[in-house]
């Protein structure tokens, strides 16, 4: 009796190189879209390489959001967003206290403290869930001033000597965020 998968005497490895072959080709002609696709910058990207502000919110334990909500300047250094802050601040508090977990929005969206309340506007904003960690790295601050220098030209003279002075005190820290 002659098996049916059989054709001109090939056999079963026709039908497995076949197989290679084809999956070959399939991926072969995937492959430039896929890398475009993974080459390509999403909205959160653009954001970070754009934005004046993200808004920052540790997250419990549990993974919900704290209360505290923040916008606030930052560098996008190495794919990391840096900020500096006070010490005694509670972003700094959450991330010394354990919670090195957050939640960041990329985009100025506005005050979150409003006279009469709190704006949600920030949460439509590309966001992206993150590892926190403390760091006093004067070679970093330096590389955060001079990104400070170029987003907020108008501003940093009145806050570069403070961060300067207070991350070389260790009354400021620089915390980075990094995408998880």
């Amino acid at each position: 009796m002659r098996d049916p998968r059989r054709r001109g005497g090939a056999g079963i490895g026709h039908l497995i190189d076949r197989r290679t072959f084809l999956l070959g080709s399939a991926a072969a002609a995937l492959a430039p879209r896929l890398a475009a696709r993974a080459a390509a910058p999403s909205d959160l990207d653009r954001a970070l390489e754009s934005s004046g502000l993200v808004y920052v919110s540790p997250l419990l334990a549990d993974g919900r959001e704290s209360r505290c909500h923040a916008e606030v300047w930052f560098a996008w250094l190495d794919g990391a967003v840096v900020i500096v802050t006070a010490r005694d601040r509670w972003k700094a508090l959450a991330v010394a206290r354990g919670f090195d977990r957050a939640r960041l929005w990329v985009g100025d969206r506005g005050t979150w403290k409003r006279v009469l309340g709190h704006s949600d506007e920030f949460r439509a904003a590309p966001s992206f869930e993150a590892r926190a960690g403390i760091t006093q790295d004067a070679a970093l601050l330096l590389r955060v001033l001079a990104s400070f220098e170029r987003k907020y030209p108008q501003e940093i003279g009145r806050w570069r000597e403070r961060m300067r002075t207070g991350v070389a005190d260790g009354s400021r820290v620089l915390i980075r965020y990094t995408r998880v």
